[in-house]
């Protein structure tokens, strides 16, 4: 007797696979919500830009416009412009930063701009050294002077890598354990110069924990 042997049909589900996390806007374009600083007289909002400093007159000293949220490891992005006195002015966007209690410092990691700074990693009021920087004729053929350029951070345990203008300027491991890496976002000017920095299109990506 021939047997008919049941059909077997397996069903193979598709394995749900999450998609990518999408960066998320720090700045709406119009409001410093989620952002505290001195914003009675340094920072303000401009024409879809974050603006601090002064082409009127010197700008005291450094100042910080900073997220109230921390973050440890992203990719962050950031369109920027400094105008002013090329020889003085500067400014930077600071990274797994603190507030330095009753003081207007922050201490911090920062991607530094303006004069022979540009593309280079900065240890803001910590070690307060450059800790990497990238060859003064790579910078030449980057920087806009005067016009808008981009900065992608990417902080990943103890690495962190800089982008300008596309560009890898940065690629360094932090040695010491000891260094924080969870720390709030800040704009910076800085102090001693006739300058005026402008941040727009500020985005970041939160990764992954790694070791």
């Amino acid at each position: 007797m021939r047997r008919t042997l049941p059909l077997l049909v397996l069903v193979i589900a598709a394995p749900a696979f999450g998609s990518d996390p999408e960066p998320v806007p720090l700045f709406d374009g119009k409001t410093l919500a989620g952002w505290e600083g001195d914003t009675e007289k340094t920072w303000k909002v401009e024409d879809g830009a974050i603006v601090g400093g002064s082409l009127g007159a010197v700008v005291p000293r450094n100042e910080f416009l900073c997220t109230t949220k921390t973050y440890e490891n992203f990719e962050l992005k950031v369109t920027f412009k400094l105008i002013g006195e090329k020889a003085k002015a500067n400014a930077g966007i600071q990274f797994r930063t603190k507030r330095i209690p009753k003081h207007h410092e922050v201490s911090g990691y920062q991607a530094d701009v303006g004069q022979d700074y540009w593309g280079a990693l900065y240890d803001e009021s910590r070690r307060n050294k450059v800790l990497a920087k990238p060859a003064k004729d790579v910078i030449e053929k980057l920087v806009k002077h005067e016009d808008w350029n981009e900065y992608v951070i990417r902080c990943e345990g103890p690495r962190i890598k800089l982008w300008l203008n596309g560009t890898l300027t940065v690629d360094y491991t932090e040695g010491d354990e000891k260094i924080e890496r969870r720390g709030i976002i800040g704009l910076q000017i800085h102090g001693g110069a006739k300058a005026k920095v402008f941040y727009k299109t500020i985005t970041i990506e939160e990764l992954p924990a790694k070791k």
